[in-house]
């Protein structure tokens, strides 16, 4: 079993940039693939970005690449999402995943533990 716990979210202006982070606990929490999705009102949750249990490979949603980016760090057991240059269309609950593969995590329906989201809003 593994608990995730996601932090760092708020209001934020456009143009503007925060840092997500995930604190994951569980005796193989490390062995997991990680991720970001997130699911604005009225959508379906959608891919971000995730990170190989290793940390060496990592993949972004086409509309976050070059503005965010996926670390963890396997000592203390956290995956940070640092968000840049963040637009409207950025506002929604974030959420951590933790997986198999980091290329199965592209899918939700591959994750196998969620955290309870966090939530991010960005003012025009």
């Amino acid at each position: 079993q593994v608990q995730l716990v996601e932090s760092g979210g708020g209001l934020v202006q456009t143009g503007g940039s925060l840092r997500l982070s995930c604190a994951a606990s569980g005796r193989t929490s490390s062995t997991y693939a990680m991720g970001w999705f997130r699911q604005a009102p009225g959508k379906e949750r959608e891919f971000v970005a995730a990170i190989s249990w290793s940390g060496s490979v990592t993949y972004y949603a086409d509309s976050v690449k070059g503005r965010f980016t996926i670390f963890r760090d396997n000592a203390k057991n956290t995956v940070d999402l640092q968000m840049n240059s963040l637009k409207p269309e950025d506002t929604a609950v974030y959420y951590c995943a933790a997986g198999g593969g980091a290329y199965q995590l592209k899918s939700r329906y591959e994750a196998d533990y969620w955290g309870q989201g966090t939530q991010v809003t960005v003012s025009s």
